[in-house]
This record gives structure tokens, sequence and C-alpha cells, in this order.
């Protein structure tokens, strides 16, 4: 399903399904995404270590981040597959596991309300055809009812519990990770993916719940940046600048803006053009990533989109240093990496982009063999050779 915050998607294949399953996941977070800005602001604010500590306002952010947000994505995902009354059941089911677990449901949420709006579609299926004229409202409104109910107690039963599991093993392994300092290998899976567009699957359905659990416990959560870290794509698009082909050239100046002021998808083509570049991004975000660990940097919400702007808004107070640190770092190696693998814009095709430079060779080449073909009789002498016999007799 396309929505206006993901593109169309093509073909039957199995990147073509990994596409399509998280369009499915960003289509219920993006359009949400201003309240994540909020919740991310009033808790950068308002926390007792945030800028303006305030004991009052701060009582907001648990509220929002355990039932607003979840809520808000079951009521979306729910919109996706059964336009409004599959909108109202979704958000009522997610509930089930807003109460059921004791971590922010964002999973739960992205699971239960596009099933309990499914359910409703194939229950509004089939009483359409068997309820009287009249009663339409009243099957309507009684069927709504019910679904929305029995996907709540199941959330409350069984989805909340499985998925606060699944949070817990997750987060557990990131921790271990984190402890053995192994957590820049992540990125040899996750650039890799970006550039097949699958950012926003990773991100806002893996990373950014698992994020949100750790930041509810220590404030901030590096796993807000292993994906949405504009380093390595912006390294990737200076080296294009100095080093790139020259018919491209042109182009990066204005990707650039783009992609460190707004979106990162401008530079995915840059690195598909020449996939040997995907070892740039990936040491870039390694080493971002890295640098992140050593300087303890977090932040406390998805900065989406992963622009400079979206960053500064997230940053807890007294992290600015770290944060900035691995945004310059990954920037840096990106493009020491991208520049290297270019040749320092000696193996990036220039010459072959310049028709002038090949234009006389191959005309000569083609007329000499056109005239020696021409001049060429029947017996196989040329016109050359057969003169001066003409002229002896």
């Amino acid at each position: 399903m396309a929505t206006p915050y993901t593109p169309t998607v093509h073909g039957t294949g199995v990147r073509a399904t990994i596409q399509r399953f998280g369009g499915h996941l960003a289509g219920m977070i993006m359009p949400n995404i201003g309240a994540f800005i909020a919740w991310g602001l009033i808790t950068a604010l308002f926390i007792p270590t945030g800028w303006m500590p305030n004991k009052a306002l701060a009582e907001l952010v648990d509220p929002i981040i355990k039932v607003l947000l979840p809520v808000l994505i079951g009521y979306t995902g729910g919109r996706m597959v059964h336009a409004q009354r599959g909108a109202v059941v979704g958000a009522v089911a997610t509930m089930g596991v807003v109460v059921g677990a004791d971590v922010p449901m964002f999973l739960g949420a992205m699971i239960i309300g596009p099933l309990a709006a499914l359910i409703l579609k194939y229950v509004d299926r089939f009483t359409s055809e068997r309820t009287r004229a009249g009663f339409e409202m009243l099957v309507d409104n009684f069927t709504a009812g019910i679904v929305g109910a029995v996907t709540a107690i199941a959330g409350v039963l069984a989805i909340g519990p499985v998925v606060e599991k699944f949070t817990d093993v997750a987060g557990s392994g990131v921790e271990w990770l984190i402890a053995h300092s192994l957590l820049p290998i992540a990125s040899v899976i996750i650039e890799p993916a970006k550039v097949l567009f699958l950012n926003n699957a990773i991100n806002h359905g893996v990373l950014g719940p698992l994020g949100v659990a750790e930041s509810v416990k220590h404030g901030k959560s590096i796993l807000f940046m292993l994906e949405s870290n504009p380093g390595p794509g912006l390294g990737l698009l200076i080296a294009y600048l100095l080093f790139g082909p020259r018919s491209l050239r042109p182009s990066t100046p204005a990707a650039m803006i783009i992609h460190f002021f707004g979106i990162h998808e401008i530079y995915f083509p840059y690195v598909l053009m020449k996939p040997r570049l995907i070892l740039a991004v990936v040491a870039g975000g390694a080493s971002g990533v890295l640098t992140f660990l050593v300087t303890g940097a977090g932040l406390v919400a998805t900065p989406s989109p992963g622009s400079i702007f979206a960053y500064m808004a997230v940053t807890p107070k007294g992290g600015w240093f770290g944060v900035i640190a691995g945004i310059v770092v990954a920037t840096a190696v990106s493009f020491a990496v991208a520049a290297a693998l270019l040749g320092f814009g000696r193996a990036n095709g220039d010459k072959a982009d310049d028709p002038a430079q090949d234009a006389v060779p191959h005309d000569t080449d083609d007329t000499t063999t056109s005239t020696n073909d021409d001049n060429r009789d029947t017996t196989g002498e040329t016109a050359a050779e057969s003169v001066p016999a003409t002229k002896e007799a």
C-alpha cells in the first residue's frame, strides 16, 4: 500500500516484499511523527535533567509515550486497512496491549491495530449481505464494538505480554552489544538496507520502539542514532562533489543541502550508481556509532527526518558534544573511504564522458577502413596497387 509517506513498490521478489512490509510499518509511524517530536521536546525540556525542569509539565511524558503514541499508531494502522471503522477498532484494540504491558507498546500497536481492522473488515463483508434494510447502523455499531472488545482482551492477555517479552529480549541483546562495544557492527546490516530504501522499516519498525523503551529507563538512547546519522551520506556526497564523475558533480551541492537539512533518501541513488561505495557508508556509520559509544551520546526521541535540525531538537542537555562528534567523524570517514574508492578523481570515468577526446581517432579509423574498402577492386587489390600496373601498360 502506497501512502503519501512511502513510495509505490512494484514486483514480487524478496526485496519488493521487504520494501512493501517496511512501507506498511512506515505508513503507521510517519503520519504521527509530529506527536513523537512533541513528546521528545517535552522530554528534553521538562524532565529533571532537561533544559527547563518542571515537575508538573514532566507528568506529560509517561502518558504520551505509553498511551497516546501507541493508540495513534494503532488508529493509523487500522485506518490503513479498513478506513475509519478500522481506525476506531484499531485504537480500542491497542488499549489492550497498552494495559497488558509495562513498556511502550509501539510494536504491539503495529500488530494489533491492523489485525483488529482486518478482522472487522471480514466481519463487515459477512454481515453486509445478511443485514436487513434499516438495521445497518445497529449491526455496524455492534460488530465494531464486539471486535474491539475481543481484540482488546486478546491484547491484554496475549499480544501485550508476548511483545513485552520480545522487547525485553531484544533490549538485552542491544545492551550486550553496547557492553562489549560491538554495536558498530550493526552498520554492516543497517547501511546496505538503507540504500535499498528499507530505512523507514529499520528505524521506525525496529530501532525506534527499542530506543523508546531504553529512553524511558535512561533518559536517552543511542539506538535512535544508528540509522538516522546524517554523517555517512554527507561524507559520500562530498566525495562525489570533489572526485565523482563530472556529469554528476553539479547535482551534489543541492543533494548535500537536502540530505543534511532534510531527508536521507537523496543520497541512496549515488550509492546504487557505484555499489562499491557501500563500503564507505558502512565505514562511516560504524565509526559514528563507535564515537557515540565512546562519548556516551544519545537522543531522547527519534530524529525524524534524520536532519541536523531534528538531531539538535532531541539532544538531551549536556549531550551536544557526543552527538556532533559522531556526525563529524562519520562524515570524515565516509568521505575518506569514498574518495579512495573513486580513485581521487582518476577512476570515475571522466574520459569516457568527454566525446571530443575520442572523436578524432574513432573517425580516422572509420574513414581509413571505408576508403580501403571502396578502393578495393574485384581481385582483392586496392586502387593504389593497380595504378603502377596501368602506367606500365
